[in-house]
């Protein structure tokens, strides 16, 4: 893979938008098939109360977002929306517990018993639990995890203006626990947080020159949610979520760039042209978390509008 630099990345990011999108489209047609994009069912399996300060987040409790907190569910609730996920067309199963980290207990025991019952089911499993120690990344892989999302969420000099209650080298730390472990790495950012589009570029080049770069990238655009500290920000332009897709295809080619929180407030058309420039993986069902997304319905329209196909999971 091409060595970029921080310059080299900023003067791809703001070529002019019709010829950055032309220019990721012909990357992303070197080193994926264009038609075929990942479905992928995330589900909250505890929310709620999670002592991180993160400004843009609804489970925080630093926030007044109004969210039904909930203890982790049952293992067997897990199994049955699996399913229910595959036969819909998902290839990957992701969890997602409002937690600091992981903590030797019970509750951890009951996920690693999801993340095999699940991996069993023939789904790839990506679990969000916050940090990991080396034991913890261990534990995960050897039941059978396939991929662990832990978000950088923005570039280092914006970082402390969204949470100040972990650093930004605790998530690097992260990071790297993850990719030790031989766990594939997800890993992506919230655009609109009141950001500038040179702490979007820094972010994506923290994830270039990793040793080895994540191997999914989920771009979110920010949902204001009432009772966060950002509840009162406008809606990012929809060109500058086709300007981080398109850069993010052309900086590291083999990823998996997934069009997360935020699509929902997308035509087909718009979700059609991030697309084209290179996304290749969405998350389906009524909800992320705890904010909404597009149906399953809208989800199938959009697909036979656009000539797009569920790709299958190779386990």
């Amino acid at each position: 893979m091409k060595q970029y630099s921080l310059e080299e990345i900023k003067a791809i990011y703001h070529k002019d938008l019709l010829e950055l999108v032309f220019e990721a489209a012909t990357v992303h047609r070197q080193h994926q098939d264009p038609q075929k994009i990942q479905i992928c069912t995330l589900k909250s399996i505890k929310t709620g109360n999670c002592p991180e300060d993160c400004g843009y987040c609804s489970q925080s409790a630093h926030n007044d977002a109004q969210v039904e907190s909930h203890k982790l569910v049952a293992v067997e609730e897990v199994i049955k929306e699996a399913k229910e996920a595959k036969e819909a067309g998902s290839s990957r199963f992701c969890m997602g517990a409002a937690w600091r980290g992981v903590r030797d207990n019970k509750d951890f025991e009951n996920v690693l018993k999801m993340v095999e019952a699940v991996s069993n089911l023939g789904l790839e499993v990506c679990c969000t639990l916050g940090s990991l120690d080396e034991e913890s990344a261990s534990r995960l892989k050897k039941a059978g995890l396939h991929a662990y999302n832990h978000n950088l969420d923005t570039g280092p000099d914006y970082y402390n203006k969204v949470v100040t209650t972990r650093t930004y080298e605790d998530r690097l730390r992260t990071l790297k626990i993850v990719q030790d472990a031989g766990i594939c790495l997800c890993s992506g950012g919230i655009l609109g947080m009141g950001e500038s589009e040179d702490d979007r570029i820094a972010m994506l080049y923290d994830f270039h020159r990793l040793a080895t770069p994540p191997e999914s990238i989920p771009i979110n655009a920010l949902i204001p949610v009432e009772g966060t500290k950002m509840e009162n920000l406008e809606a990012l332009p929809t060109d500058q979520l086709v300007r981080m897709t398109a850069t993010t295809r052309i900086v590291i080619p083999t990823t998996r760039v997934r069009l997360s929180a935020g699509r929902s407030r997308l035509s087909y058309l718009e979700q059609g042209l991030c697309f084209l420039a290179g996304a290749n993986s969405i998350f389906s069902g009524n909800r992320l978390l705890t904010t909404p997304n597009q149906s399953l319905t809208q989800d199938e329209e959009m697909m036979q509008v656009l000539g797009l196909i569920a790709e299958k999971v190779e386990k």
